[in-house]
């Protein structure tokens, strides 16, 4: 797959198939109009061009209140794209300047002079250009005056995986992490560093290790405890248990933490990447009467998370 931060590096390329949009969390939604564009692009002998933004357009368009947590960071996202067999990915940098473009503008200077385009693919419901005055049938009528052709998602087909990347995130807030992968049709993941801690899970037999996300904008599910399998960058998998908390039994302050432990593991992986998928939610944090009630509680959480991977 090739990736390009500058439009004017795009390198023509025969019948480019293209769609537009934000594409976070790559759910089975946006994996139908992945594969609906390798089949028209299959068809006519072209490639599959996705053409997303950086950064998100909310973040620009109300810069103090954006509200906006990721579901994949960049990395993770173009990494999914890759694997799903996308040709190409223009990662367009989003202004206030481009913020006011035109939709004349945007189909005739990027969609046609730029790139060429053979086909476009959009949502019954998309909406583009200053004002969102651009939409299906201002972009069918674009494509007979420029000859390129426009083909739309139908409402039913995307209904009929009732999916959207705001559901995703309500079940990730919820801590619904089974539905949120399968809305992703794969593991929701976090990825980061192994930080230092306080060291305070070796000494009562359950050594942690600190997560550090990479992306800040990166959401993070509901505190609790996880059945999670993680892969450090060397490349080897491992299971374990995952909590996301302010770890109240031990913890005088407020700020959140991300700690695994790996079952079966004692090695030093300070400052080592790490990629974590979660697969089940087990219970929720909670504060106990004091170090031997957490330990009981850990022992039957292990258990529980053991029984859950079959080991």
């Amino acid at each position: 797959m090739k990736i390009y931060t500058n439009i004017d590096d795009f390198q023509f390329i025969k019948n480019p198939v293209l769609t537009i949009g934000t594409f976070d969390g790559v759910h089975v939604g946006h994996q139908k109009i992945i594969k609906k564009m390798q089949e028209i692009a299959s068809k006519t002998n072209g490639e599959t061009v996705i053409f997303t933004f950086f950064p998100h357009p909310r973040m620009v368009v109300n810069p103090t209140n954006h509200g906006i947590k990721l579901i994949q960071s960049q990395k993770e996202k173009l990494e999914k794209l890759a694997s799903l067999g996308v040709d190409h990915v223009i990662i367009f940098p989003f202004t206030k300047a481009f913020s006011e473009i035109t939709a004349s503008a945007f189909v005739s200077n990027l969609l046609v002079e730029k790139l060429k385009i053979h086909t476009i693919i959009v949502g019954y419901d998309h909406q583009f250009g200053k004002n969102r005055e651009g939409n299906l049938s201002y972009l069918e009528d674009k494509g007979k005056e420029f000859g390129f052709k426009v083909i739309e998602i139908k409402a039913h087909e995307i209904n009929d995986v009732n999916v959207s990347s705001s559901k995703i995130r309500q079940a990730l807030t919820e801590g619904n992490i089974e539905i949120a992968n399968h809305y992703l049709n794969s593991s929701f993941e976090i990825w980061g560093k192994v930080i230092h801690g306080n060291k305070l899970g070796r000494t009562i037999g359950f050594p942690t290790a600190n997560i550090g996300v990479d992306d800040a904008l990166k959401i993070v599910p509901r505190r609790g405890v996880y059945a999670v399998s993680i892969k450090i960058e060397d490349g080897i998998s491992f299971k374990g248990m995952m909590n996301i908390g302010i770890r109240p039994t031990v913890n005088q302050e407020v700020k959140e933490t991300i700690e695994i432990n790996i079952f079966d593991f004692e090695e030093d992986i300070y400052d080592k990447s790490v990629r974590i998928c979660l697969h089940k939610r087990i219970r929720d944090e909670q504060k106990f009467d004091g170090l031997d009630s957490l330990i009981n509680q850990l022992k039957s959480d292990e258990k529980t998370v053991r029984a859950y991977f079959n080991l």
